[in-house]
């Protein structure tokens, strides 16, 4: 017979355990809600980087493509376990199958007075004997299994099928762990962040002219519209010579036409090739500058030619 002491050792073994699955629950319930939490953040981190793609693809000339702003997925628990502190799935709770086996065997060994049924049960039916519920005094006509009729479709039993019949179901996948999957998410996000921090670099310098500063790119592309002035200059100065183009018409175009058509032609290129891709606000092209150059250089190009035309003469 059980003594006080087991009793009491039961008992604090059941409280240890039922100790032991609160805190599996409660570190399971903290896990759940870190995850949910991580996944609601790469969900607006990904959210916002989708966005930025839509802008960058904006300022190349691609249409924006539509981006999930919904909440983040639910992540499910994973399956193949019980709840903590819960009974498993179609049984009885912890303890009580020692207490439902004895209980059966008493009631199996010891009911009757003359052990007939103890005998039935357990020592099984000889012939002519009917084991089961059937030999209970009282209960004619009852079986231990239930007959099957004429009309009724008896239930087949499982047969085991060959490989080589393609029966063989496919192999189970792999639990996922969301906590892996959340961290390489994390590395995607952080090494699309990467890129597209180059790509907004790159696309913050122009075409023309990349490695150059905003000041010396307009001087130059304004010092080569002006030299292509004055190669215009010297082809009308030539034509000047066999008498095509008159003084007043070949000093007007000196003076004024060239220049403004030097300046106008450098204003362009510095608005087409020589602005950024993404840029806040209207890039500089330095107007004043461009003028200078340009409005100077083609008479300072006609006055040198003359010189050296004199001089080689």
């Amino acid at each position: 017979m059980s003594t006080f002491d087991e009793y009491a050792a039961l008992a604090r073994q059941f409280a240890e355990r039922r100790r032991a699955g609160e805190r599996g629950a409660a570190a399971d319930a903290e896990r759940r809600r870190n995850l949910h939490a991580t996944a609601d953040y790469l969900q607006h981190r990904l959210t916002a980087q989708g966005q930025r793609l839509d802008q960058l693809g904006q300022a190349i000339g691609i249409p924006a493509s539509s981006v999930p702003t919904g909440p983040a997925p639910q992540i499910s628990a994973p399956q193949g376990g019980a709840p903590h502190g819960g009974a498993p799935p179609g049984g009885a709770p912890h303890g009580s199958a020692p207490h439902s086996s004895a209980t059966a065997g008493a009631a199996g060994g010891f009911s009757g007075g003359d052990g007939g049924i103890g005998r039935a049960g357990f020592a099984g039916a000889g012939p002519g004997e009917v084991a089961g519920a059937a030999g209970v005094p009282g209960r004619p006509g009852v079986g231990a299994y239930p007959q099957v009729g004429a009309g009724e479709t008896r239930l087949a039993l499982p047969t085991a099928v060959s490989p080589a019949a393609g029966g063989v179901p496919a192999p189970r996948p792999a639990e996922v762990d969301p906590a892996v999957e959340l961290e390489l998410a994390r590395r995607y996000a952080d090494e699309s962040d990467r890129h597209g921090q180059q790509t907004e670099l790159l696309a913050q310098r122009p075409a023309l002219l990349p490695d150059w500063s905003p000041p010396a790119r307009a001087v130059a592309v304004y010092a080569g519209c002006a030299a292509a002035g004055a190669v215009i200059m010297m082809i009308m100065v030539l034509a000047s010579g066999v008498g095509l183009v008159d003084g007043f018409t070949l000093g007007a175009w000196i003076c004024a036409g060239l220049p403004a058509l030097s300046f106008f032609a450098g204003y362009l290129v510095l608005g087409r090739w020589g602005r950024p891709a993404m840029v806040a606000g209207t890039p500089p092209r330095y107007v004043h500058l461009g003028f200078l150059i340009c409005f100077a250089a083609v008479p300072v190009a006609y006055v040198a030619f003359l010189l050296l035309f004199r001089v080689l003469r």
